[in-house]
């Protein structure tokens, strides 16, 4: 008996002390949700609405436009009282006021608000410097990485100066490797900004230059395939291979690998994934990006924030149902590994991720961008999928919602429709070319630390 009223009065005393625990944690946040913070930040946008800022650590959040009434393109300091939540639609803290603050630069000049201790950060004055020579459409257009198009593809290229273009199987039909390597010279012989030249080559089935026998006698292998024969060493070599490959052609971004974690046949993206559990795909996606560093071809981490078992977005929308702790511990392991192991791209898919933004495509939500941003630790390039699929193609402004989600590139098909829509936005007054300026550092920087901006253009 007695050594049970020692256990009842120990057991006591532990709930008495998660008890004081708990109201001490409760008394804090509430204590932190009426006190008054300041938060600077960058007006992205602005309607009849809501006012969209981003902070200083590149978080974007919306607000009822009744509490702040400033331009796009503003810098503000906020006042307000409550907590802040990366992931809410529209934010419930009150505004108590606010005041417009003169743009704060380093030494050289640079917004202070660009800078980060990121990836491409050794090359933000040489950015910055590019970014001061060209004009608005300039500048919009390196944010634009353009379906390559039928016909007069040089001369398009030479108007409008885009960031990039993105190939496809039919833009190498029948081609040999010289041919190839003589059309890519020509493109960046009439950039004024040496361009990205994008490829999905993922293998298996999805495989843009290897499906030419004239380029390579057999098409690469899945993800699947290479593991089977030989584990991670084998896809360390394919991955070599592949960039070798895609160097001497002229290409220098591969939109791969696809980090989702997919272990159902049934699933639609299980045939392009490595088809293994999360601690698999993640070795998968360390291995890809560190055997590619030094080879002179990025690689892209996709689809953000993971598939799952969703339905094929190149038709129609597609809505994802897990539970958000679901998807931390599942799907973004692979590629916070990608990431910490250099990853310089991320690419993010159409799927409506219902825990996370119940009312957007991931590629066109502010939550989805914050998370990659903010849990995750990224300061690469962020790239939309392709803005000309099923799921995005019929949302009115897309190209716009993507800039305002976060997004650094955006792929596009319509070129002149997204570049209309963008210099429209502008001249309503609904984004500035403050936050297209931002952007196109952004990815300016990324084209000086791939090296193409050295050497080969003045």
């Amino acid at each position: 008996m007695k050594g049970k009223k020692i256990i009842y009065v120990a057991l006591i005393a532990v709930l008495l002390l998660v008890s004081m625990v708990g109201i001490k944690n409760f008394n804090k946040k509430e204590k932190s949700a009426t006190k008054t913070k300041k938060m600077e930040a960058m007006v992205l946008s602005t309607n009849d609405k809501e006012v969209m800022v981003q902070d200083s650590n590149h978080i974007i959040y919306t607000f009822s436009n009744q509490d702040i009434d400033a331009k796009a393109g503003t810098n503000i300091v906020i006042e307000y009282t409550g907590l802040l939540d990366k992931m809410e639609t529209t934010q419930k803290t009150s505004i108590l006021n606010y005041r417009v603050k003169d743009v704060v630069t380093d030494e050289d000049g640079i917004p202070i608000d660009y800078l980060d201790n990121g990836i491409f950060s050794d090359y933000y004055i040489l950015a910055h410097n590019k970014l001061k020579e060209l004009t608005l459409d300039e500048k919009i257009s390196q944010i634009l990485l353009v379906r390559y198009p039928d016909s007069n593809q040089r001369e398009i290229l030479k108007k409008y100066q885009f960031g990039g273009y993105v190939f496809f199987a039919r833009d190498f039909a029948n081609k040999s490797k010289n041919e190839v390597v003589d059309m890519m010279k020509s493109l960046q012989d009439v950039a004024k900004v040496p361009i990205l030249t994008a490829v999905d080559e993922e293998g298996g089935k999805v495989v843009r230059i290897s499906s030419n026998p004239k380029i390579r006698s057999e098409k690469f292998l899945s993800s699947r395939e290479l593991n089977q024969l030989g584990g991670m060493n084998k896809i360390k070599e394919d991955t070599i291979e592949k960039s070798t490959l895609l160097k001497e052609l002229g290409l220098n971004v591969n939109l791969a690998p696809v980090v989702d974690v997919s272990t159902n046949s049934s699933d639609y993206m299980y045939e392009r994934t490595i088809g293994e559990n999360t601690d698999i795909t993640s070795e998968f996606a360390k291995t890809v990006i560190k055997a590619s560093k030094g080879k002179e071809v990025s690689y892209t981490l996709k689809h953000f924030p993971g598939y799952g078992n969703n339905r094929d977005t190149h038709t129609g929308s597609s809505t994802d149902n897990r539970t958000l702790d679901d998807i931390k511990k599942n799907d973004l392991p692979p590629f916070k590994a990608g990431i910490d192991e250099g990853a310089e791209a991320v690419l993010v898919s159409h799927n409506i991720v219902n825990s996370i933004d119940s009312s957007n495509p991931a590629s066109l939500s502010p939550s989805v961008h914050n998370l990659l941003r903010n849990d995750l630790g990224f300061t690469g390039v962020i790239i939309t999928d392709d803005l000309a699929m099923g799921a995005t193609s019929s949302i009115d402004d897309a190209v716009v919602k993507a800039m305002l989600a976060g997004n650094d590139l955006l792929i596009v098909t319509d070129y002149e429709e997204s570049l209309n829509k963008i210099k429209k936005a502008i001249q309503d007054g609904t984004i500035s070319e403050e936050q297209i300026n931002k952007l196109a550092f952004r990815v300016l920087a990324w084209k000086y630390y791939k090296g193409i901006m050295f050497g080969i253009h003045k």
